[in-house]
């Protein structure tokens, strides 16, 4: 076996990485984890000892293949499948996540679980150290950080050296802590929010009164009047505005346009 570079695998092989993200996890005997792109299963086995069942899935067939085979629990599960194609509502209410993911997927994979019917109750996982960074930054500076503090509470538990990983990728990794949010402020709408949070920082280098009106196709006159009414200044840009401003902008745009 080696790892594809294609999948972005690089399989952690420090134990003490390994212990902080189980600690960070806070793992009980009647938690079901759902830990993706299991790879070798170093990290499955040490979940195995500790939650009440582990749903595994992974993309690569010989590697679902070789944890099915090498690991004999009846509390393992391997699913060889796509995880942005993977479908939640199989597992219970309150399951976790815990996984170390791929760096190209990252993103996409946090953003599809925040967004699922069947949230999960935490999510720890082992990314990118830099991506990490953007996702707790205070006030949030990208559409990522603002949609991850939106649906939870973020935090980097520890930084992880590329030396921990085989193959050493080029950068080093943090881990990450989001404990998921039971009631959020804008259920159902946050389409129409994220659209506005989208053209906030469609013109990353421009004010928010110039990417606002670009990006909401209004008057320049109409994004000057919401930001006086939201409390925002006319120089602020995107990244400098808090989750509660953001949401305070979209209540007074959802009145005006």
């Amino acid at each position: 076996m080696w790892a594809k570079k294609s999948l972005g695998q690089h399989f952690l092989i420090d134990e003490k990485a390994l212990a902080k993200i189980i600690e960070a996890s806070d793992i009980s005997a009647e938690d079901t984890i759902l830990e993706i792109g299991p790879g070798l299963g170093v990290l499955t086995r040490e979940l195995l000892k500790h939650a009440g069942q582990v749903v595994a899935v992974e993309f690569d067939p010989k590697m679902a293949e070789l944890l099915s085979s090498s690991i004999s629990s009846k509390k393992i599960i391997v699913k060889n499948e796509h995880i942005l194609k993977f479908n939640t509502a199989i597992l219970p209410k309150n399951y976790k996540v815990v996984a170390n993911l791929p760096y190209y997927i990252t993103s996409p994979i946090i953003r599809n679980f925040l967004e699922a019917k069947n949230k999960p109750k935490s999510m720890t996982l082992l990314i990118q150290k830099e991506v990490a960074e953007r996702i707790v930054s205070s006030p949030p500076n990208s559409v990522l950080a603002v949609a991850i503090q939106y649906y939870g509470k973020p935090e980097i538990v520890d930084i992880v050296p590329a030396s921990s990983f085989w193959p050493a990728p080029k950068v080093d990794s943090a881990i990450i802590n989001i404990d998921v949010n039971k009631k959020l402020p804008l259920i159902g709408k946050e389409k129409d929010f994220f659209r506005v949070v989208k053209a906030g920082f469609g013109e990353r280098r421009k004010k928010l009164v110039n990417s606002l009106t670009g990006g909401l196709q209004i008057s320049k006159e109409e994004t000057i009047k919401i930001l006086g009414e939201s409390g925002i200044g006319i120089d602020a840009r995107a990244e400098e505005l808090s989750l509660d401003d953001w949401l305070s902008l979209y209540n007074i745009i959802r009145g005006e346009t």
